[in-house]
């Protein structure tokens, strides 16, 4: 399928593996232009529940993006940084140009995260990195659109379908049901400049950890019967970036094959 984004130039936040890379390596092999954010490994937190695989990752990438014909380019941020976060849309201009799009799917997750053992330090490493960066680099994404005067630009943030309640993760889902209200709002205050702000809401997707164990308890959760792939995510982020969806704008779209409806 064509989304028309050939030419077109995005940031993909955490986009050196799982749902990050396969929505990179969607956009490339749609003919358009990826800027690959990544996370140094060595900046990965203690308790952290997924791996940063750091620049080597991201290259890997990017060359293979290359090898396919597309263009692409890596930059290093920490999210949880004021000063990384607000360099990074114009690094990312400066790498590949003027942006058409930003993907917020960089998230910390980090365990333990219950009531019962909650710590201020796992908070702030929580909600630094998946709302304060993602509402920050909307804007300063919307203020380059609007300075450069471009037509529209498209917005996707990465949530969770769990972000209602997530008990054991109260610190991730709670983030992520706060950056689907921060969705919201952002498209009320952005929409009369051209730009669509929306989210998507995967539910249990395979990039990695989930092992034998947790997959058949989880199956049965789930009305399609089967794990979710980052290409499954991947889809459902062209579709919102692209003219396609030109009027649809904060809308949480749940992409889970029915989990937690």
């Amino acid at each position: 399928m064509n989304f028309g984004l050939s030419g077109r130039r995005y940031l993909v936040t955490g986009a050196n593996s799982g749902i990050g890379r396969a929505i990179a390596e969607a956009l490339a092999r749609q003919g358009a232009t990826v800027a690959i954010h990544y996370l140094p490994a060595t900046q990965l937190p203690d308790g952290a529940a997924h791996t940063a695989l750091g620049e080597a990752a991201a290259v890997e990438v990017a060359e293979a993006i290359k090898e396919r014909g597309g263009i692409a380019e890596t930059l290093a941020a920490d999210l949880s940084n004021e000063s990384d976060i607000l360099g990074l849309v114009p690094a990312a201009e400066a790498l590949v140009g003027p942006l058409d799009g930003l993907i917020n799917n960089a998230a910390a997750c980090e365990f333990p995260d219950t009531v019962i053992e909650a710590d201020f330090g796992r908070y702030r490493r929580h909600y630094d990195v998946n709302l304060a960066a993602p509402a920050l680099l909307m804007s300063s994404f919307a203020n380059s659109v609007m300075s450069g005067r471009r037509p529209n630009g498209r917005i996707v943030n990465n949530s969770t379908d769990s972000a209602r309640a997530f008990p054991g993760q109260v610190f991730y889902g709670t983030s992520k049901a706060a950056l689907e209200a921060m969705t919201r709002t952002a498209a009320m205050e952005l929409g009369p400049h051209g730009i669509t702000v929306n989210a998507i809401a995967p539910g249990p997707v395979q990039t990695g950890y989930i092992d034998a164990a947790l997959e058949a308890q989880v199956i049965p959760t789930i009305p399609m019967r089967r794990l979710g792939t980052p290409d499954d995510i991947a889809g459902a982020a062209l579709f919102l970036l692209s003219d396609a969806s030109a009027w649809i704008t904060g809308q949480v779209i749940q992409v889970a094959g029915g989990h937690a409806i």
